[in-house]
């Protein structure tokens, strides 16, 4: 795997030293015109691609500098890169997002004639165009979310008090201002999500006089960081606002080489790679682990499958299979995800939370509900569901054998053993209730059944204190051996 990565790094380099742009075209986003996409093609691509969001307060396009000026930098590294000149919001937020959305189907639908790789494709916007980038990153769904985000001296904030007042207004309205929800919301430090918020590059300049960065840039990158999600910063000593690519920026040479370095240690999944869908509560989240999205048991399990796999973590802490529970798991965005990410495998770890006597009052819903969820992953598996007993055996077996069976391949996990009974966390439940449900169904359907609860029996030593939830060294043995269990079939 090591030789791989370095391989593909190598190729990487050796494309920046040549690569120039190949082709550079002009395309319309609206009906109009109004809305455009400038695409500049890298000539040798390395299959990375970024879509640059210019600023300017949302009154003006700053395109130039914040924009187009990037383009040579980029392709000679073999980056192809789009420029989205939107259309001004005027109050109404949904233009300009609609735009760049586009911008960003575009780019996706067309991975393959380019020479992108869809899966690493970035969003880099400059001020108010930060702030609209990182609107995107955080509210817009999985298939338009970028891979990364890199933020020049961004507006996060939509409080006036805090940030560029007029930036604020144009994009939320007058009216839109004296909505506390609303400016809450669009304060994209607010949104950030777990998991799902991609990693982020955030640039600017301590002097910034016009968008203040502590409550706005570092902001945005606290949350990243309480998330446990990818960030990094840079804050450089002067420079002001709105220095972009521009080559009078004092610390210009400096801020491409950090962009650079930022850029080459990212490692996007190969585009045939086999995806693996975690799904679970807080201990699949990683629930007391510092930086789970790099030592959670996804994480863990990423580097033991290689780099074949692509692993992602949709756990959300807190969540039951119970659509009556507390907190459903399949009301949440990272379930939306999930379904969106189109998975070939998929790791379901739910039952811990169900068990909770608040939770299991509903328990006669369990199992209906664990078959919602395996019914939307497989639709193909709805209709089987409605068979008699020897029918649908039959169906599943000539499914099985089908060249064109559908996926995703489902795995059900046991609850592992509530080593303590925290937070009213039943282990009688789990196994006398939960766990039957889960076989049984595992059975009609023909899943694979991953009996973490006798296989974590004798780890109670790799547990938080609340003994409920696994640590470092127990994320690692779950990996162990959920990874087993998937190389083995």
């Amino acid at each position: 795997m090591k030789r791989s990565l370095l391989t593909i790094l190598a190729v990487c380099l050796a494309l920046s030293v040549s690569s120039q742009t190949a082709r550079t075209f002009t395309l319309d986003l609206t009906d109009d015109g109004q809305a455009q996409m400038v695409c500049f093609l890298s000539e040798k691509p390395c299959g990375r691609a970024i879509v640059g969001i210019p600023g300017g307060g949302y009154s003006v396009l700053s395109n130039n500098h914040e924009g187009t000026m990037a383009s040579k930098w980029l392709n000679q590294r073999g980056i192809s890169y789009f420029v989205v000149n939107y259309r001004l919001p005027n109050g109404d937020r949904t233009i300009p997002i609609s735009d760049v959305e586009k911008g960003f189907r575009i780019v996706r639908d067309s991975a393959k004639v380019w020479g992108i790789n869809p899966r690493d494709v970035g969003i880099m916007g400059f001020s108010a165009g930060g702030h609209l980038a990182s609107v995107i990153s955080t509210h817009s769904p999985y298939e338009v979310r970028p891979d990364f985000s890199i933020l020049f001296y961004p507006v996060i904030s939509m409080d006036e008090r805090v940030s560029h007042k007029w930036s604020c207004v144009n994009f939320l309205s007058e009216e839109g201002q004296k909505n506390p929800e609303l400016v809450r919301d669009f304060s994209t430090m607010n949104a950030v999500r777990r998991h799902l918020t991609p990693p982020a590059l955030i640039i600017s300049a301590s002097d910034d006089r016009l968008v203040p960065f502590v409550t706005n840039g570092l902001e945005y990158y606290k949350a990243m960081r309480m998330a446990g999600n990818e960030c990094a910063m840079y804050v450089y000593p002067t420079g002001d606002h709105g220095f972009g690519f521009g080559p009078w920026f004092k610390y210009h040479q400096q801020l491409l080489t950090d962009i650079g370095n930022w850029l080459d240690a990212r490692q996007a999944p190969k585009t045939d790679a086999i995806r693996v869908a975690c799904i679970g509560n807080s201990i699949t989240d990683g629930h007391g682990i510092d930086m789970a999205t790099a030592y959670g048991y996804p994480a863990m399990l990423q580097k033991k499958l290689g780099a074949d796999y692509w692993v992602k973590n949709f756990g959300v802490s807190a969540r039951t299979m119970l659509n009556k529970g507390d907190y459903p798991y399949m009301n949440e965005q990272a379930w939306r995800d999930a379904l969106a990410f189109n998975p070939d495998i998929v790791v379901i770890k739910l039952g811990t939370n169900d068990s909770k006597p608040e939770n299991w009052q509903y328990n006669a819903e369990f199992k209906q509900d664990l078959e919602q969820m395996i019914c939307a992953l497989r639709p193909d598996l709805a209709e089987i569901a409605k068979l008699p007993a020897k029918k649908a055996k039959k169906a599943l077996a000539a499914l099985a054998k089908s060249p064109t069976a559908a996926k995703p391949k489902i795995f059900l996990c046991t609850p592992i053993p509530a080593f303590k009974s925290t937070w009213n966390i039943n282990d009688s439940v789990i196994v006398n209730g939960i766990i039957p449900i889960q076989q049984e169904i595992a059975q009609k359907y023909g899943f694979k059944v991953i009996d973490l609860h006798t296989l974590f029996a004798n780890d109670g030593d790799k547990m938080l204190d609340d003994g409920i939830h696994p640590d470092g060294k127990g994320a690692a043995r779950m990996a162990d051996i959920i990874a087993e269990a998937l190389k083995a079939e």
